[in-house]
């Protein structure tokens, strides 16, 4: 009997009792490279992406790799989205606010002034209408996303000089992460300067900057803002909890298998998970350490909180009369963010107040 044969009359069993392995085709190893938009010296907001690329290698025993290259290294650090879209990469790890000029409801798949809190944003993004809308959008460009992380909420930047009213803006060079609040902090009076992570610090020492933002103690203590920008403002109200994203060019996505698919999956959801918690525990000790140095961390006074609010609600005008996009997205995740300001104020805002209250 030949072998045909006997597979077709004995069936799997049969095979396996007479010692006969049927053929099997493994399954192809996968490579992809990801560009990041960060520096690798900041092993928080960067490290996301390596998180990832670890965790995809080790779901698939090693047969699923992704390369992790910094920014500038295959392309500028906001050229990611042409570069997923064009297919030159398979993925990018990059904050959706930077490409604002591509179109304003990128911003919204990351961070919007008095926008959501980062817990907010999870809810927004995996149990309200978030991620579908975002990625309905992004289809226009190629491309789906995943969350790659989450800062938390940001502080508001270093400055040259104290900050006393909306006055103190005019005529600033401020470098801001993106291009809706650069045309905020224009309403202010401000001129914006959009600059990547790894050229601030040479910006603010030479006087190109006047003032600048970044994410918060940890990083920008890496960065040495403090040393070049005595004035640490806090809350940064533009970014109350930033989502960073891996995009992921459509047809790549497509082309994985399932279980490869649930990998990826997977890994941005550990990578997502990782960064917030390690800004949390990382963000307290440089703190200290920056006042211990002399940083002087202040407050936005009220009234620069209201002028900042204002100028951001008629931002948001203008958008949605320019972008049916933007008005879609804008209007769902306001809805959404209504009932979370509601439900926050009895339980979350009420004890944090109260625990910052007392000594421990």
């Amino acid at each position: 009997m030949d072998r045909r044969s006997l597979i077709k009359n004995a069936g799997i069993a049969g095979v396996l009792a007479a010692g006969i392995a049927p053929a099997v085709h493994a399954q192809a190893g996968v490579r992809w490279r990801l560009a990041s938009s960060f520096p690798k010296s900041l092993d928080t907001i960067y490290g996301g992406a390596e998180v990832f690329a670890k965790a995809v290698k080790a779901m698939s025993g090693g047969k699923f790799e992704v390369s992790v290259h910094a920014g500038g290294e295959l392309m500028p650090p906001f050229g990611v989205v042409d570069g997923v879209q064009n297919g030159t990469v398979e993925m990018a790890h990059t904050v959706p606010y930077y490409f604002y000029g591509k179109n304003p409801a990128f911003a919204l798949g990351s961070a919007v002034p008095f926008g959501l809190n980062a817990r907010q944003m999870n809810a927004w993004m995996m149990h309200g209408n978030g991620r579908k809308l975002m990625n309905e959008f992004y289809a226009g460009y190629n491309m789906r996303s995943l969350a790659g992380g989450n800062t938390g909420c940001q502080m508001g930047g270093w400055y040259r000089k104290e900050i006393k009213s909306p006055a103190d803006f005019k005529g600033m060079k401020m470098r801001l992460g993106g291009g809706l609040i650069g045309a905020v902090m224009t309403k202010l009076g401000a001129v914006p300067q959009s600059i990547p992570g790894g050229e601030i610090y040479q910006a603010l020492e030479k006087g190109t900057l006047d003032a600048a933002e970044w994410v918060g103690p940890y990083d920008d203590q890496k960065l040495g803002f403090n040393k070049v920008a005595p004035f640490y403002y806090y809350p940064g109200w533009w970014e109350g909890g930033p989502e960073v994203d891996f995009f992921i060019n459509q047809k790549a996505f497509d082309g994985l298998s399932a279980e490869n698919k649930a990998i990826v999956e997977a890994a941005a959801a550990v990578a997502h998970t990782d960064m917030l918690a390690k800004y949390d525990a990382l963000n307290p000790t440089a703190l200290k350490q920056l006042v211990g140095s002399g940083t002087k961390v202040l407050p936005f006074s009220p009234a620069v909180l209201d002028a900042s609010f204002t100028a951001s609600m008629a931002v948001f005008d203008e958008n949605a009369a320019k972008s049916p996009e933007w008005k879609k997205i804008y209007t769902d995740l306001r809805s959404f963010q209504r009932d979370q300001v509601l439900w926050f104020r009895f339980a979350e805002s009420r004890f944090d107040t109260y625990m910052a209250s007392k000594k421990l």
